[in-house]
């Protein structure tokens, strides 16, 4: 049984970056709750300078894009997974949230997991920069990210027999995470309905739209050249040039002139899926397991249907005879299963190349500091107030002898070998998902055949005993 709850971490008041994630990196470390580090792991990063990698990190992506924000940029994303007492041990836990760390961020981003034990249940903080390893983007959190986080922690855990929360109570649940998949509408898509119905009446001008906007409710400012917007019950105005296409400030004064014509954004509708080929359901199992009549007529009912899917794709994709649909399959398993053996080499190189360059950059810049600090006869003064260039400087160093590494490579050869790789992964992650759902239809379809067969034989069985006892 897996719990989640994902949070970003804030620079906030009264704080320095440094403080902010150096805080919550502490508190997380504390080797009192995870056996003396024992249970700390580290992806791309060391664990005991995270939080000046992080920072670091959040530095070059500045100087490489330029994007600065003010208080409310996210240094990094915390997710706290917790595990139903008794039925996990602390070094399982440790590599399941490695695992989910990984498989949330696509590897694309250094994580720190620990794992806490002082509590009754074992639970782990996943933290991770919210620079990519490229520093070239952030994460971004995203409509319906708590549920996406519960999800593949549950996926994770079934897949290594763990229990999850199969009806979890659903709170602390902030304005774009509404109960159930009816979301309210944000505050930016009522100012373009209240827009769309200002134009309905035609206004004269720019100041008129203005004014029939009011009488709807919504309050009109001006800061500089850019209007703002605020219906009544929401705290913070949006700008008018923040609404989207077709409803920026010169959109609207082209309608108002004639030069353009106004068209009502519309919420895109996804179209259901055609159903797929399920697995037939085992009646007698499940009614031996307590199941009761009602669910025995439901389950006949949809294994009808599904066989019925089944002979459709067998036939639409020549499949009729056994021994094709069985090479089939076994053809579609291995090829699937050579992509993803491509993917996950592709990953573990990419993983420790950016380990790699990170520590090649964190040696470059602190080696000055580390000269001093040598020629300083180890002073712990001089270690007191240089002690973060020193730890990575330390970190790296130690990393190098780890991985083996007599002669640094230069970043930039890093780097071009980095690209070629996630080139190669992007092309092959399409070829993979293609054959991974070719795969699971093929299976599908061969294991409801070989059901159906088995029940054939089961018939024709218990009808020769009968025959035999008359």
């Amino acid at each position: 049984m897996a719990t989640t709850r994902i949070m970003p971490l804030h620079v906030g008041k009264g704080r320095t970056e440094s403080r902010a994630i150096s805080d919550i990196i502490d508190y997380v470390a504390n080797p009192q709750k995870t056996d003396n580090g024992k249970l700390i792991t580290g992806y791309a990063c060391d664990s005991r300078t995270a939080d000046a990698e992080f920072l670091l990190a959040k530095r070059q992506y500045i100087a490489a894009t330029g994007r600065v924000r003010g208080a409310d940029d996210v240094i990094a994303y915390h997710v706290r997974q917790s595990f139903k007492p008794g039925e996990i041990t602390p070094e399982e836990a440790n590599r399941l949230g490695v695992e989910f760390a990984k498989r949330f961020t696509k590897g694309n981003h250094a994580f720190v997991v620990c794992t806490h034990i002082d509590k009754s249940h074992i639970h782990n903080h996943i933290i991770w920069s919210s620079v990519s390893l490229e520093y070239d983007r952030k994460f971004r959190n995203f409509w319906g990210s708590t549920k996406a986080v519960r999800r593949l922690s549950d996926t994770i855990c079934i897949e290594n027999g763990l229990s999850i929360v199969e009806n979890p109570k659903l709170h602390g649940k902030s304005y774009n995470k509404w109960l159930g998949d009816q979301a309210k509408p944000s505050h930016r898509e009522l100012l373009r309905v209240a827009i769309d119905n200002a134009l309905s009446q035609s206004p004269a001008d720019f100041e008129e739209l203005l004014k029939l906007l009011q009488e709807y409710g919504c309050e009109v400012s001006k800061r500089g050249k850019s209007y703002r917007l605020k219906l009544s019950g929401w705290e913070k105005a949006a700008r008018m040039d923040s609404l989207g296409e077709g409803y920026g400030l010169e959109d609207l004064r082209a309608v108002l002139l004639g030069k353009k014509a106004h068209t009502p954004r519309k919420k895109t509708v996804r179209q259901a899926e055609p159903p797929k080929v399920n697995l037939l359901v085992d009646i007698q199992a499940k009614l031996q397991a307590g199941k009761g009549a009602g669910y025995a007529r439901w389950a006949k009912v949809f294994n009808l249907k599904q066989m019925a899917q089944t002979m459709n794709y067998l036939s639409e994709h020549n499949l009729l005879e056994y021994a094709v649909l069985e090479e089939k399959a076994a053809a579609a398993t291995a090829h699937h299963n050579e992509l993803s053996a491509q993917i996950k080499a592709a990953e573990k190189r990419m993983a420790e190349i950016a380990v790699l360059r990170t520590h090649i950059v964190n040696y470059a810049k602190t080696r000055e500091v580390y000269v001093a600090y040598r020629k300083a006869g180890y002073s712990k003064k001089f270690r007191e107030e240089h002690e973060k260039e020193i730890l990575l400087h330390q970190a790296a160093k130690n990393a190098f002898d780890e991985m083996g590494v007599k002669k640094l490579p230069k970043v930039k050869e890093l780097q071009t070998e980095y690209a070629k790789l996630l080139e190669e992964k992007k092309k092959t992650y399409a070829e993979y998902r293609r054959s991974r759902e070719e795969m699971r239809e093929l299976l599908t379809a061969k294991a409801n055949v070989d059901r159906v067969l088995k029940m054939e034989v089961e018939q024709d069985v218990e009808k020769e005993k009968d025959h035999g006892q008359r």
